[in-house]
């Protein structure tokens, strides 16, 4: 066996050194100008930032507000272009929300591919957004007040427009993204909103997005555990809780066997508990105290 070789990370003089230095500071500076809640403001937020982080396969009709083509929302497009247009009898746009490129802005990314979408010619497609400090709002694009209408699959099969046979190699690429792609699922139940299950083989986890200030919420998340409340019931676990895009995102361990929608009744309940210890205005008592420091050690930021 040959022995490990001490110190052989980059040497600071070293072209690779600088190169990693770069890196870092172009992602420290990324980090520092983008837009800490980009969806803020739309009534379709909470689930924006679920299509955008961790829903595999997803579309919904984008509610424009101005222009005569339809244009969709999608998880993710084909080569994760920010937009393109199909060439069918009735043209529509797609906008893709997991992107290869984007700016600190994702508001004002989606803005921009969906107004390139409305009139874009058919068959085109845009590889990033771009947009331009003068560029329209999200806001001034999108309805604020409309909620989506998703359809989630299960698969990438509508990549390709119905009655199209595709090349080869995209025929390839859909069956690749189909091979690794995990079951998920949109609860539906009264009150819970941006709730979503996915099977991720020995586990299932529910991830919420929920929309109250982080603040806000992680002392209902304290007040509800230290009373015994933050579960799904049999075969769940709180697993832990992660920010995106400026809210938080509670995260649960849940029996695999179960299906998705069987879980929504349980939610539904944990969402009246939260609305209770929403309501609560009292300081924190000891028991919450130390359950909201146990919380805050089980939390990471994704953006």
């Amino acid at each position: 066996m040959g022995k490990s070789k001490r110190n052989s990370g980059p040497k600071p003089d070293s072209n690779r050194a600088a190169k990693l230095a770069e890196r870092r500071a172009a992602q420290e500076a990324a980090a520092s100008t983008a837009v800490a809640r980009p969806f803020e403001g739309l009534a379709a937020e909470c689930d924006l930032i679920a299509l955008r982080e961790f829903v595999p396969s997803a579309t919904a009709p984008l509610p424009v507000t101005s222009g005569e083509r339809a244009v969709t929302v999608a998880t993710v497009l084909p080569g994760a272009v920010a937009a393109l247009v199909r060439d069918e009898d009735t043209p529509t746009g797609f906008v893709g929300l997991q992107v290869q490129v984007q700016s600190p802005d994702l508001g004002a990314d989606l803005a921009a591919a969906a107004t390139w979408a409305t009139t874009a010619a058919p068959g085109e497609s845009l590889t990033s957004a771009n947009p331009t400090s003068d560029g329209p709002r999200l806001a001034d694009v999108v309805d604020p007040n409309a909620a989506l209408d998703i359809t989630v699959y299960q698969d990438f099969n509508w990549w390709i427009p119905e009655g199209v046979t595709p090349a080869p190699e995209v025929a390839a690429t859909v069956e690749q993204a189909n091979s690794v792609i995990m079951p998920s699922a949109r609860l539906e139940a009264d009150g819970v909103v941006a709730a979503w299950w996915v099977d991720a083989g020995e586990k299932a986890h529910l991830r919420w997005v929920r929309p109250e200030d982080e603040d806000a919420l992680m002392l209902a998340l304290a007040r509800v555990h230290a009373s015994g409340g933050l579960h799904l019931g049999e075969g769940s676990r709180y697993a832990g809780s992660f920010r995106a895009h400026g809210l938080l995102v509670p995260v649960f361990d849940l029996d695999p066997e179960k299906h998705a929608q069987e879980w929504a009744a349980a939610t539904a309940e944990l969402g009246d508990r939260l609305a209770q210890a929403l309501a609560v205005d009292a300081p924190l008592t000891s028991d919450e105290r130390r359950a909201r420091d146990g919380l805050r050690g089980r939390q990471i930021t994704l953006r």
